[in-house]
């Protein structure tokens, strides 16, 4: 396939998380950089600004180990899938898509990545009548009892086959162990890159850790 750069011999990409699919950032390759992406598995852009090329991460660290890449139906774009170390965006923010300018409709649509998100604003810049602030300062013993006891709940709500009342307390339990992961600095991309091991997710054995 013959890739077609315009006229300052470069390409448009569009950056996704291989996970969640997720849009991360748009960049600019040139062959070289392009070349320089397949041959060492990670990233590497051109920067129209600096005129020069750029590994992502090389002095953040955030490095972005590439998946996949894709052209469109006329090879002049390119889709890269990678699997990310850090925040994509210099700001922190984990994509640069952050600046919503416009939403169709009243609400915003959920994601577990907005709640996540959420629920980390609440450690991070507590506030007061939260009941997730709360649960930070009490600390991981409360934040674990409260698993279990939901837990309990979505077995004794499963053992009486009540669909409503299965969803409420699994969602309920979502949400603590969702603080748990903020309390113990772990992102839904590690659960995701850990599920993405299991091949068989459907195996009677059951899966134990390697040791």
């Amino acid at each position: 396939m013959e890739l077609k750069f315009d006229d300052k011999g470069l390409i448009p990409v569009i950056v996704q998380d291989y996970y969640t699919k997720q849009v991360l950032t748009v960049a600019y390759m040139n062959q070289e950089s392009l070349d320089i992406t397949m041959k060492e598995g990670y990233t590497c852009f051109y920067s129209r600004s600096r005129a020069e090329l750029w590994r992502k991460g090389e002095t953040s660290g955030n490095r972005q180990k590439v998946v996949t890449i894709t052209a469109d139906c006329d090879q002049d774009a390119l889709v890269v899938e990678v699997i990310k170390d850090g925040p994509a965006c210099h700001t922190g923010a984990e994509s640069c898509f952050f600046n919503q300018i416009y939403q169709a409709g009243d609400e915003t649509p959920f994601s577990y990545q907005a709640l996540y998100d959420m629920i980390k604003g609440r450690k991070t810049q507590p506030k007061e009548g939260s009941y997730t602030t709360y649960l930070f300062d009490k600390g991981m013993d409360k934040i674990l009892k409260k698993v279990g006891e939901e837990c309990t709940e979505v077995i004794i709500a499963g053992a009486k086959d009540d669909k409503e009342e299965t969803v409420f307390e699994i969602a309920d339990l979502a949400y603590h162990v969702m603080v748990m992961m903020v309390e113990q600095g772990i992102g839904l991309p590690d659960i995701t890159a850990e599920l993405a091991k299991r091949h068989v997710v459907d195996h009677k054995v059951k899966q134990e850790r390697l040791k």
